[in-house]
């Protein structure tokens, strides 16, 4: 089973990030308690209060439709009372076309393809390379007058390999265009090559495995920050209930008391959310945001599409492998071509694909957020606090095309970029007027703030480093005159 779990662990489209050892998140918590201070010594009107899980467990709240702020409760039908556009702004809902708008902690995630395909890649790629190294070495044992007579005979049938390749590239473009399928929510087209019977056998199959890993460490229904987040998913689900694809699937809540700063939602609905996730977040806004992301990946059905992806490059691959180790002369030269062959494969298109995908279930979960009433304007402020807190903790900065999700910094410009939009289709669901004072500035306020004072602190610190110790008293009484002349003189 844990060998299924490796090979299956890309199912997950999930918010890592790279606070996971206990002493780098003691930093973080402590640099997440000076922000909640700063946040109240400015004493701007916040929607919703700020609570860290370890330290107040009462993160249990729900949305109160007077004020549209956070209150306790014990009843699990107030919430629901906020916003229930799924019939009522239907209509609405198609006029703004928003499901033609539409479009996150281990970083490197691949999809999922059926398990008998898993088990034959390897056999796939060692028979490109068999079948390659064999037409090698076919060429190298020819007689120099066969090979003159090959070369002719390809010269004269040129024109019919060439009609032959022509009708191959024709088929691969049916084949491709035939299994392109239009989502129902952003109107995109997506290449989809998996049944669903296949990716609900496998779903079923990573869920077992990731419940056997962290049967220990589930935390039971009656903890509060289980209830929390059941709340949220639920309210999320209910506010959205028109957009295809959410009523179909059974939302089941688990949340792991690990440090990890993770969240991923499979395919069949099982939602898994990482104690360290809700740890980081500042509010009931932010998680919102996060757990809409998640839900975002599932209902597009990120994991079939990043699958059929992966079959089509494998196919493709193992027919540039076959020539690649054909025409190297060396093995040494045919495996760094096969190096660079697949690092191409990652960076020009899994890569890149992938952040796209992570940039639409940004642009869907904020939208999902949204309909629900949440402060849309908490989502930007998420990712401001993981960059700067990347760059107090010294983390280093890799460059965007390294890594299979944006930049926390690139998170935070596009989704302010959406925010407007979002604001309107919060406004369409009647929902209560936000607090007048923005999040994001007051974020910026609180760092520059904080920045100033370190600035200042350090500053302090150097002059007073550089300041010369003053002399004892006993060594500053001047020296007599007669003494230096008796020096100078040698007597």
């Amino acid at each position: 089973m844990s060998f299924l779990s490796g090979l299956l662990s890309a199912m997950r489209n999930s918010v890592y990030f790279s606070f996971n050892s206990p002493a780098t998140w003691r930093q973080y918590s402590t640099l997440a308690n000076f922000i909640v201070r700063k946040y109240q010594g400015l004493r701007l009107r916040q929607c919703a209060r700020v609570v860290f899980l370890p330290d107040n467990v009462r993160f249990y709240r729900t949305f109160n439709e007077r004020t549209g702020c956070l209150s306790r409760t014990k009843s699990e039908a107030v919430w629901r009372i906020t916003c229930n556009c799924a019939a009522r702004n239907a209509s609405l809902w198609r006029q703004l076309r928003i499901g033609d708008s539409f479009h996150t902690s281990a970083r490197c995630q691949a999809a999922p393809v059926p398990l008998l395909l898993i088990l034959l890649k390897p056999v796939q790629k060692l028979l490109a390379i068999i079948v390659g190294r064999g037409i090698r070495k076919w060429w190298k044992a020819l007689p120099p007058n066969k090979k003159e007579l090959f070369k002719e005979s390809v010269r004269k049938n040129q024109w019919k390999l060439l009609l032959g390749l022509s009708s191959f590239g024709l088929l691969f473009i049916v084949f491709y265009f035939t299994h392109l399928e239009v989502s129902p929510i952003t109107g995109r087209s997506k290449l989809l090559l998996l049944g669903k019977e296949h990716f609900r056998l496998l779903s079923e199959l990573e869920y077992e495995s990731w419940m056997q890993e962290f049967k220990d460490d589930m935390l039971p229904e009656k903890d509060a920050r289980y209830l929390a987040v059941r709340d949220v998913v639920g309210h999320l689900v209910e506010c959205n209930k028109d957009i295809p694809g959410i009523s179909e699937i059974n939302w089941v809540i688990h949340v792991v008391d690990s440090p990890d700063i993770n969240a991923f939602v499979l395919p069949n609905g099982q939602v898994f959310v990482f104690t360290g996730l809700l740890n980081s977040v500042t509010d009931i806004h932010q998680l919102s945001f996060l757990l809409g992301h998640e839900i975002a990946h599932a209902v597009l059905g990120h994991a079939a599409e990043k699958a059929s992806l992966a079959h089509l490059l494998d196919f493709l691959g193992m027919i540039f492998l076959t020539m690649i180790w054909a025409i190297c002369p060396r093995d040494s030269l045919a495996l760094l071509g096969q190096w660079i062959q697949s690092k191409l494969q990652e960076y020009m298109f899994d890569r890149p694909y992938s952040r796209t995908l992570e940039a639409e279930a940004d642009r869907i979960g904020l939208q999902l957020a949204a309909k629900a009433c949440v402060d849309v304007r908490a989502s930007s402020v998420f990712w401001q606090q993981m960059e700067f807190a990347d760059r107090l903790l010294g983390h280093p900065r890799l460059p965007e095309w390294l890594s299979t999700h944006p930049s926390h910094g690139n998170r935070a410009e596009h989704l302010d970029r959406l925010i407007p939009q979002a604001l309107k289709i919060r406004d369409a669901c009647n929902c209560p007027a936000l607090s007048e004072a923005d999040p994001r500035l007051v974020f910026r306020l609180t760092m520059k703030h904080l920045l100033e004072e370190s600035e200042r602190e350090d500053l302090n610190i150097t002059v007073k480093r550089q300041k010369p110790a003053a002399l004892p008293t006993q060594k500053q009484k001047q020296i007599p005159l007669t003494y230096v002349v008796e020096k100078r003189t040698g007597s």
